[in-house]
């Protein structure tokens, strides 16, 4: 897919990720394309799902979620039926904003959020370590925040 992507839609796609709210008109112009054509590339690269969707990047500390935590997660048991059955859990948890499988010591690491040490422990103690076949949970705290975004490098 990437190939296909000339110049003119690497632009488009840098400035919807920097600003979604941004219109058609108004991203035709910063690209210097009239804006039929401008829309009609913006809706080509929804349909090949280039662009999955458009979101509301909230801030977490204003929301009061101000602890972020990255869990490894080892697994006793490792069968399809287990690894369905956890992927499940955690989609259901909304503590939990990424969830990667890995490779090497650990089976998954996850992003969680909470107000604080209190409610991280809530969450670790009710809900994952209460998932079957979780043998281990190893807890790293972000002290700070020293980037965060969602632009992926269109370069």
């Amino acid at each position: 897919m990437q190939e296909k992507l000339n110049p003119l839609d690497r632009k488009i796609l840098r400035l919807l990720q920097h600003n979604a709210d941004l219109s058609a008109a108004e991203i035709a112009e910063k690209v210097e394309l009239s804006q039929s054509p401008c829309w009609r590339r913006i809706h080509r690269m929804q349909e090949e799902g280039l662009i999955e969707r458009k979101v509301a990047l909230l801030n977490p500390k204003l929301l009061g979620l101000s602890m972020t935590v990255f869990v490894d997660i080892k697994l006793s048991a490792h069968g399809r039926k287990n690894l369905e059955e956890f992927e499940q859990a955690v989609v259901g948890y909304p503590e939990v904003l990424e969830c990667y499988t890995m490779a090497g010591g650990s089976d998954y690491l996850l992003k969680v959020v909470a107000k604080d040490i209190a409610g991280y422990e809530r969450f670790l103690r009710d809900h994952l370590l209460q998932r079957p076949h979780v043998q281990e949970a190893h807890s790293n705290i972000a002290m700070s925040e020293v980037k965060r975004t969602t632009e992926l490098p269109l370069d």
